[in-house]
């Protein structure tokens, strides 16, 4: 039998020191992969930079001032609060998915990754869109991620509030972009860091319920399911 061939490419590659075949190739390609996603992070960024919107630039730089340190959503948690017991379920829920949400871009996301800021300056973002830069790291976007984790709790536990909420959480993620504070990048890992911790804020709510809690929680969810007439559905 004769012994395997190799090519020249082979032959001339140097073997690590313990004498096993490189892994660098998976790596490399992770790399471009990356390289080619920042690359179509940043090309988005400097499109919204570069598209005048003089009517939209003064209220989505409210609106990401509005949600620093998630002022909206804790607003608009006192109101539901004062709504009844399901609205104010509805609340605390959501103030728990803020605090999960929060934890986790700042104390995990934000410390593991270390993202530069965007450099606003070469981008040209017009100085009207301007917000104060943070400090902190870019990815992910803190704000999106307490949106949309507010957003998604509430609208699990008060169904009606889910749409009017999550197009303000979008508006919140978009705004950081347009005022340059964030990547596009930054605002979709937010956005789904976001889901996550409400996922999680609900789970542990569900866990710590009592066995009544829960029971009049199925007979609340019942009572709005829609009622069909046996009658009906027989004729039909």
């Amino acid at each position: 039998m004769s012994d395997p061939t190799t090519t020249d490419e082979d032959a001339l590659r140097p073997l690590p020191a313990d004498g096993k075949p490189s892994g660098g190739r998976p790596r490399r390609l992770l790399s471009a992969v990356m390289g080619d996603l920042r690359a179509v992070d940043g090309a988005l960024y400097a499109a919204v930079a570069a598209t005048p919107t003089p009517t939209l630039d003064r209220t989505l730089r409210h609106l990401s001032h509005a949600a620093d340190h998630s002022k909206i959503s804790f607003g608009i948690a006192a109101a539901l609060a004062l709504g009844g017991k399901r609205p104010r379920r509805a609340a605390f829920a959501g103030v728990g998915a803020i605090a999960v949400a929060s934890a986790s871009a700042n104390l995990l996301g934000k410390r593991l990754v270390r993202r530069a800021r965007p450099d606003r300056e070469a981008a040209r973002v017009t100085v009207d869109r301007h917000v104060p830069m943070p400090t902190s790291a870019s990815f992910p976007s803190g704000h999106t991620a307490s949106a949309v984790a507010f957003a998604t709790a509430v609208g699990v536990v008060l169904p009606p509030a889910a749409v009017p909420l999550g197009a303000l959480a979008s508006a919140v993620g978009y705004s950081r972009i347009h005022t340059g504070v964030h990547y596009p990048g930054d605002v979709a890992a937010g956005a789904v860091l976001g889901i996550a911790s409400a996922a999680a804020a609900l789970a542990a709510a569900a866990a710590a319920a009592t066995p009544s809690e829960r029971t009049q929680a199925l007979l609340e969810a019942a009572r709005s399911w829609p009622r069909i007439s046996i009658g009906a559905a027989v004729r039909q």
